[in-house]
């Protein structure tokens, strides 16, 4: 009788205890459901610039969402709004404001759109590593070089300076589809695409630093991050006296700042739920924070909020 009564109170705690784990599986399957109910393809271009943030917020993104498949090209800014209005992708990365044409373009194809600035960069002026003599440069120095009258003139760095080496100038920044090159001719050379032609041009970071990195003589820009990366090859160049850091870049001392966006389709956000839960994501503090880690400085609190806000007026 006695070993009848402690069987059956084993056999009540055991159920109790089963229900419980049952019910707790029970739970957190729906919740993993959840997640794994949001699919489809969300298609991002532009900026090679703000390519880094996106493509870390869409590595983490697809972690939590298996579903979802986001693809990130870097056609620079001007391609992508070329793609985006025009609809072939859903975001458009950009490291300068849309232009009154594309703007026209995305009108004539009814692509409505949200801007959103997601950070702010540092445009750095790099060098080889090596080099010891290209260590802080002037605007009007900076413009002396990329000028588009110094093509096939300005052609050694003793002109740019008498104390430098009369060593061969040996150029590298991004082409004519870039926001970094719209923005760097614009700050330097007073005119929006002016620049000298007689430079290596790429839409891929990397092959500009390749090419730095192989010619102690060299020099060229792009945005802050893909100095950050290549720190072992490349050496910094300030800017009047300057140089380019988060304090900097965010109180507007250093001369070259910018700022950073991604544009969002309204269509997509309404109709696509993968694209506005990317967006959301995106602006969270653990979206957000990507920007600081690929080393960019982020955009102030209050800006931050509004943005979240206009996501979410857009799907009213």
């Amino acid at each position: 009788m006695f070993n009848s009564s402690l069987m059956l109170r084993d056999l009540v705690i055991l159920s109790v205890v089963v229900f419980f784990m049952l019910s707790m599986a029970a739970c957190g399957s729906s919740s993993d459901s959840s997640v794994s109910n949001l699919s489809g393809a969300i298609a991002i271009d532009g900026s090679s610039t703000v390519y880094p943030v996106t493509e870390a917020v869409a590595e983490e993104f697809q972690i939590a969402n298996p579903d979802t498949r986001v693809t990130v090209g870097v056609s620079g800014t001007g391609g992508g709004f070329t793609k985006f209005c025009v609809s072939d992708t859903d975001i458009s990365g950009a490291s300068r404001p849309i232009k009154d044409n594309e703007r026209e373009l995305c009108a004539e194809n009814g692509v409505e759109f949200i801007e959103l600035r997601v950070g702010l960069d540092g445009l750095a002026v790099v060098k080889n590593k090596d080099n010891n003599y290209l260590n802080d440069l002037s605007m009007d120095q900076l413009a002396k070089v990329w000028g588009p009258a110094s093509e096939d003139s300005v052609m050694k760095w003793s002109q740019v300076d008498s104390s430098f080496p009369a060593e061969d100038i040996d150029l590298y920044g991004p082409g004519t589809d870039s926001g970094t090159f719209d923005f760097f001719t614009e700050e330097v050379n007073g005119e929006g695409g002016a620049s000298r032609g007689d430079y290596t041009p790429s839409e891929d970071d990397n092959v500009l630093v390749t090419g730095i990195a192989g010619n102690e003589h060299s020099m060229g820009y792009f945005g802050y991050a893909y100095y950050a990366e290549n720190m072992d090859v490349l050496g910094i160049v300030k800017v009047n006296g300057v140089t380019p850091s988060n304090e900097t870049v965010s109180n507007g001392s250093y001369a070259l700042s910018r700022p950073l966006y991604i544009y969002v389709s309204i269509n997509s956000l309404q109709k696509k739920e993968q694209v506005l839960e990317f967006v959301r994501y995106y602006l969270s503090d653990e979206g957000i924070a990507m920007v600081i880690e690929v080393g960019y400085s982020n955009v102030p609190v209050d800006e931050l909020e509004a943005s979240r806000r206009t996501v979410e007026e857009s799907v009213q």
